[in-house]
């Protein structure tokens, strides 16, 4: 692991539907959905265009893969701490946030993705 690495958890890029909402935030209560780029069961990074900033809690549902869980993808829900901000703007004006996952547990079955 590199001096500067904090992780604890190896990351698999993978990329899995996220829904997301800023936690305590009085402008901005608004739903985001898009998809994490690459997960652990310690975080998740991902692309928004949400007004987000480091130490900025949310609340998520995401579908963590196989290789995450060690049995099938599960929907879990969890509270999560914005930990970095990439500013290099994707393509479309969107920017990448890291995050580190406080508490998660398994969506309930009418919170999960439809499709």
């Amino acid at each position: 692991m590199k001096p500067s690495e904090r992780r604890q958890r190896a990351r698999v890029n993978h990329r899995t539907p996220l829904r997301f909402r800023a936690v305590g935030v009085a402008a901005d209560k608004t739903e985001h959905f898009t998809e994490a780029l690459n997960v652990s069961r310690g975080g998740f990074f991902f692309a928004s265009s949400a007004p987000l900033q480091v130490g900025m809690p949310i609340e998520a549902t995401i579908r963590m893969p196989a290789e995450v869980t060690g049995n099938g993808a599960q929907e879990m829900r969890c509270t999560a701490r914005v930990v970095h901000v990439r500013n290099e703007p994707y393509g479309d004006g969107r920017i990448g946030f890291g995050v580190e996952i406080e508490k998660y547990q398994t969506a309930a079955v009418q919170e999960r993705w439809m499709s």
